[in-house]
């Protein structure tokens, strides 16, 4: 049986290059993790102005990345 990957990435931002960096980089681990497992999307998830989350996700179709708001 597979299960889903916790792979999960918080991140507080404290100006704007920083929150760019910071977000490119953890797309760039999730996306390595997603395309050797095959299976699961990237999500992005907006919580504040400064704080986000990465992960990946089934809801995601393999190969996309989604943002959300959840604010």
């Amino acid at each position: 049986m597979r299960t889903a990957l916790d792979l999960t990435m918080a991140i507080t931002a404290t100006d704007r290059a920083s929150m760019e960096r910071q977000l490119d980089e953890a797309v760039a681990v999730a996306r390595t993790t997603a395309i050797r497992e095959g299976r699961q999307g990237i999500l992005v998830t907006t919580h504040a102005h400064d704080s986000f989350t990465v992960a990946l996700s089934d809801a995601v179709p393999f190969g996309l990345t989604l943002e959300h708001q959840d604010w």
